[in-house]
């Protein structure tokens, strides 16, 4: 197969088996059908349509494997070279720019890139073969254009002991039995972005393990599907308006047609067979592994300078559409936004191209400033989001129901004291102040605001990550040497 298109993919999550999936207190019989979840299946569907053949973007959304030569989609390729590294980082902007929202592909694409070259140097180490599976595996993904969800982020509970201390193991999954024939496990994962619409699940450590924690030192494969998962899904801002009515335009939602999706992941003594576990106990490479796949998603945030590009286009038709926007302040304010949005793209894209060779031969992108640029993220979405709100005004979150524009008592009035400038229908002013309350501070500011700051490690991860490869040792040698200190 190699590449599916969009309809296909909705079909292969339809032939899976039956997921253990609760929303709001209730058991979903058929979860591809609720609203709030097709929203955020339309997302994922996107990155397969602008694969498409005949699509303007099959550029941008494909690449030619390294491991078969044919052309596969970019969220399941592994990177050989910083170019590769700035086209991955490009289409995650361009998928940003046409939803709005998070597309849920990426942490899967990250941890590929992450295990590859962690398991490589494992093998070295050790003499397992960790890598020639997790390559066997690679090509299963690349045939099916598989969507896998990068499983890191445990509960942790008490987050002063570490994993083998705490009073309940679940709360990190670990290794509850090994058998001849593969290894059982359980506990959960936390904030799974697009879990449900996933294929598989990659499960990683989410710490740097000690010799004492090797029984949650393991990442493996498990299928979607597999009955003992359960899904408990994430409630957002707003979300029960994608509820309201999914039939017509639904212009209260915002942006009715994408949305993300966050779960709790809960693993039942899940069986994992040994051909698809690719690291078990070997806990002195968990740390490896978790600063790969956290400088690779870092980099990631380039999606966010999508949004931002939607969100200054927002605001700059919201501008027109109030008769503000030749006002001096109104014109600054944007290129404010314009400045912050770019500087998060340049640090993605400089990471990217200063990306190096690993041992395994894909690429890893420049670690010090893979983390600036996350550290970017936890700050300018927030400052864009606070000029977008300042120059939408307070209409955007005192505007009347949908429904008001459709009742014949109430239409008329609404229409003529919510207008803005000649020429401008106030249906259109209103559709686009609800697109800015959600991307502010309804569903889509989950991905923009809420991820952005906490998404691949909160803001204290990057910091350590910076003050570690920042070398400040040698820069004290060139202060020194040019103030001619010798000792």
């Amino acid at each position: 197969m190699a590449l599916m298109t969009g309809k296909e993919y909705r079909e292969s999550l339809r032939n899976r088996r039956p997921l253990n999936v609760y929303m709001a207190g209730e058991k979903l019989e058929n979860p591809y059908d609720h609203p709030i979840i097709a929203a955020s299946i339309n997302s994922i569907a996107l990155t397969y349509e602008l694969a498409e053949e005949g699509s303007d973007y099959r550029d941008d959304l494909t690449e030619i494997s390294s491991l078969t030569g044919n052309r596969i989609n970019r969220f399941c390729h592994i990177h050989r070279s910083p170019e590769e590294l700035y086209k991955k980082v490009g289409m995650q902007r361009l998928l940003g720019q046409k939803c709005g929202t998070c597309f849920q592909r990426c942490v899967g694409m990250d941890a590929f890139n992450a295990t590859f070259s962690t398991t490589y140097e494992m093998d070295e180490k050790y003499g397992t073969s960790y890598h020639e599976r997790f390559k066997k595996y690679m090509l299963e993904v690349e045939e099916g254009d598989l969507v896998v969800d990068g499983c890191m982020t445990d509960p942790k509970g008490d987050r002063s002991k570490r994993p083998h201390q705490c009073p309940d193991p679940d709360v990190y999954v670990h290794v509850v039995e090994r058998r001849p024939d593969g290894i059982v496990i359980s506990g959960a994962k936390t904030h799974q972005t697009g879990c449900i619409n996933s294929h598989h699940a990659l499960i990683m450590p989410t710490v740097t393990m000690t010799e004492e924690d090797k029984d949650f030192a393991v990442t493996c494969i498990v299928e979607s599907d597999d009955p003992g998962i359960t899904y408990i899904y994430g409630r957002q801002s707003c979300d029960t308006r994608l509820m309201e009515d999914p039939d017509g335009d639904n212009m209260d939602a915002g942006s009715p047609n994408f949305g993300g999706q966050e779960a709790l992941m809960v693993f039942d003594n899940v069986f994992v067979p040994t051909e698809r576990v690719f690291m078990d106990g070997e806990w002195d490479f968990s740390g490896m592994l978790v600063e790969r796949f956290a400088g690779y998603h870092r980099s990631s945030y380039a999606c966010k300078t999508g949004v931002g590009d939607v969100a200054i286009g927002a605001a700059q038709l919201i501008a027109e559409y109030n008769g503000a926007a030749r006002a001096s302040h109104i014109k600054d304010k944007i290129v404010e936004m314009n400045h912050l949005n770019e500087t998060i793209w340049s640090s993605s894209v400089a990471c990217c191209w200063l990306g190096k060779e690993t041992k395994s031969g894909n690429y890893l992108i420049d670690l010090l400033l893979a983390n600036v640029c996350k550290q970017n993220v936890t700050r300018f979405p927030y400052e864009i989001a606070r000029l977008l709100q300042d120059i939408a005004g307070g209409l955007m979150v005192t505007a009347p129901h949908a429904k008001d524009l459709e009742n014949p008592e109430t239409a008329e009035l609404v229409k003529k004291f919510l207008g803005g400038a000649e020429g401008v229908d106030t249906k259109d002013r209103l559709k686009l102040l609800r697109l800015i309350e959600n991307l502010t501070m309804g569903r889509a500011a989950v991905g923009y605001l809420t991820e952005s700051m906490h998404g691949a490690g909160s803001p204290q991860a990057q910091r350590i990550m910076i003050a570690r490869q920042a070398d400040v040792q040698r820069k004290k040698e060139y202060a020194k040497a040019l103030a001619n200190i010798k000792s």
